[in-house]
């Protein structure tokens, strides 16, 4: 068992993670942020408006002080995709030489298109890196109901560590070395979500919104397997199981954006007043970006891109959507 973990990033996903860590029977558990007040003040108080309700256990420790990252070898990428170049770039004089690097985040980073174990790789080079994924609404987590994570990495034994560091007798973590289509699957799903939720706030119903998901999937998988990645990944745990998830939960991020901007809400405000940062949105044009380069259709993720950066009624983005001429159903 690791002696030691350290958490990037003080949000719902590093908090939950160290939860499970100090549960898995990790000796040392840290949580570092950026903000040296914040962190104090959750220190002191254990509790975070991220997950009203909930207290900080007292084993996990909280800081600001990046001089934490060279007590361990296991560490824990929890920052938002945008942010693991800067935040890593900043930390990468801190770690220890080869050092595991647990990635969290599900995203592409706009200007690169690189996905975040490609960014982690591009800050430590030295750094081995793997990616830990899955359904994982933070609010459940932390009332410690049953959950399911994939880990994936590319070097034998190492998908292994992740799951003794974090599995549970309620987070159960399986293995496996597809790290492409794990970290594809959790970004490609976050667009398909956002649209789910222009579902809900239309008020279109379950037909129209489980349909959705289908042609959705179809479209992950289309993408996915043209950049490399097993199609098999995305009908598991890190596909079709964050999919669901993150597409009918209420307290999914995703849904939540795209219900409000479907219900008169402009983008720039929502990200403004949100708590959480929405994966989603910077992803949309990564992952059009990637699907041009493809040359792989995308009707719906294309939709939700000219929704929320061109301005499109979501109304008529569905009569689009309606009226394309007629397929036969497939990839």
């Amino acid at each position: 068992m690791e002696p030691n973990v350290v958490i990037a990033g003080a949000g719902q996903m590093g908090l939950v993670m160290a939860d499970a860590a100090l549960e898995a029977g990790i000796g040392r558990v840290v949580v570092w942020g950026r903000d040296g007040d914040a962190m104090a003040r959750m220190s002191r108080e254990r509790l975070t408006d991220r997950l009203p309700g909930w207290r900080i256990p007292a084993g996990i420790e909280l800081t600001a002080d990046p001089s934490a990252f060279a007590a361990s070898e296991l560490l824990v990428s929890a920052v938002p995709t945008q942010a693991t170049g800067p935040v890593w770039s900043g930390l990468a004089g801190h770690l220890r030489p080869g050092a595991l690097i647990v990635s969290t985040a599900k995203g592409i980073e706009l200007d690169t298109l690189r996905r975040p174990s490609e960014v982690l790789h591009a800050c430590v080079p030295r750094a081995d890196v793997a990616v830990l994924s899955g359904p994982t609404i933070a609010t459940e987590l932390v009332r410690r109901q049953p959950a399911l994570m994939v880990a994936a990495a590319a070097a034998d034994g190492t998908a292994k560590r992740v799951h003794r560091a974090f599995g549970t007798p309620w987070l159960r973590i399986y293995e496996q070395d597809d790290m492409r289509g794990v970290e594809l699957a959790g970004a490609l799903k976050n667009v398909i979500a956002i649209a789910a939720g222009i579902c809900d706030g239309l008020e279109f119903g379950y037909n129209a919104k489980s349909a959705l998901l289908a042609r959705g999937l179809a479209e992950m998988v289309r993408l996915g397997t043209a950049l490399g990645a097993d199609a098999t990944t995305f009908f598991g745990i890190a596909g079709v199981g964050d999919l669901a998830t993150t597409c009918f939960s209420p307290d999914g991020r995703n849904r939540s954006c795209g219900e409000a901007i479907a219900r008169g809400a402009s983008v720039d405000a929502y990200v403004r007043d949100g708590r959480c940062v929405v994966e989603g949105i910077p992803t949309v044009e990564s992952v059009a970006g990637l699907a041009r380069e493809q040359g792989i259709p995308m009707p719906i993720t294309e939709a939700v891109r000219r929704i929320l950066f061109d301005g499109l009624d979501p109304g008529i983005a569905i009569q689009e959507l309606m009226g394309r001429p007629n397929a036969t159903e497939g990839l």
